[in-house]
């Protein structure tokens, strides 16, 4: 019995995608220590960025629902919840909408209403416009379902400042443009178990090679976006450095994938870019730590 409940409850984490979550609650912090009058109290952040979570979960959870049956059919998918039969699909709809619920609700009782209003367009853009919509009929997914994505510093923005200011925009263009070659790299060693899925991913609809050229096209448009907090003043010279040695580890690992247009470079390309990504944020948290 309680072996089946802790297995239940495992599988309606796992509904969440819960490494994906913890990006998404890092990439939503920075911009709170941007804020003019200095970091807010950690229970504000705390609760704020809880909704956070909660919000991409529910997007996560109802995301797993729509596309189940595609789940089935890859590889890389085919153990989660729903296409393993753990959970039932009934249950992971309802467990969807009441995170939805409840992460809406949190974020207007403690973060205001644009931040919460943020939230709710977060997971109906993630739901409608990139699963139901994009993912099964446009090789675009990966660049405009990108803003699902990248919504976390945009929340967190509206819940300090009551509004959207320039350090938001800057972040969410990071992750804006961070996004396609990193799902590019995925799409490249995974090609197979896209297609046996019917996803029209861009190496299956352009090929390998002009998809590589697009991965480098958008990792050197994602330098100037990084270095951008440095002219307004969010960020100093320490982040500034980092930022540069990291745009060269990750554009160097880009242009590794152009010439040996392998399976293993793609795969290796995917986790620097997540590397790449978490060591960004560090750069930027400890900036404004010792500023």
């Amino acid at each position: 019995m309680a072996a089946a409940a802790t297995q239940t409850i495992r599988g309606y984490v796992e509904l969440t995608k819960p490494r994906i979550l913890l990006l998404v609650i890092f990439t939503g912090l920075p911009v709170m220590g941007m804020a003019a009058e200095g970091w807010p109290s950690a229970g504000f952040a705390s609760l704020t960025l809880l909704g956070i979570a909660l919000a991409a979960g529910a997007a996560n959870a109802l995301n797993c629902y729509i596309e189940r049956d595609r789940d089935a059919l890859m590889e890389r998918t085919r153990t989660r919840p729903l296409p393993s039969q753990q959970l039932a699909p009934q249950a992971a709809l309802a467990f969807g909408l009441i995170l939805s619920v409840v992460s809406s609700a949190l974020l207007y009782a403690v973060a205001g209403p644009v931040a919460a209003a943020l939230g709710v367009a977060s997971i109906l853009f993630y739901v409608f416009v990139y699963t139901v919509w994009l993912k099964p009929r446009s090789s675009l997914n990966a660049v405009i379902g990108g803003a699902a994505g990248a919504a976390a510093p945009l929340i967190a923005d509206a819940a300090v400042h009551g509004q959207v200011t320039a350090a938001g925009w800057i972040l969410f263009a990071i992750i804006f443009f961070w996004q396609p070659p990193h799902v590019w790299a995925i799409a490249l060693f995974r090609k197979e178990d896209y297609a046996r899925a019917g996803i029209p991913m861009l190496p299956n609809v352009i090929g390998d090679q002009p998809t590589r050229w697009r991965m480098l096209w958008y990792t050197l448009a994602l330098i100037p976006v990084t270095l951008a907090p440095l002219p307004l003043g969010l960020l100093g010279v320490p982040y500034g450095i980092a930022a540069l040695a990291l745009n060269a580890w990750f554009t160097w690992y880009i242009v590794r994938v152009l010439r040996e247009r392998t399976e293993d470079a793609a795969r290796g390309a995917f986790h620097v870019s997540l590397l790449y990504l978490f060591a960004l944020f560090v750069a930027m948290l400890v900036d404004l730590v010792i500023r």
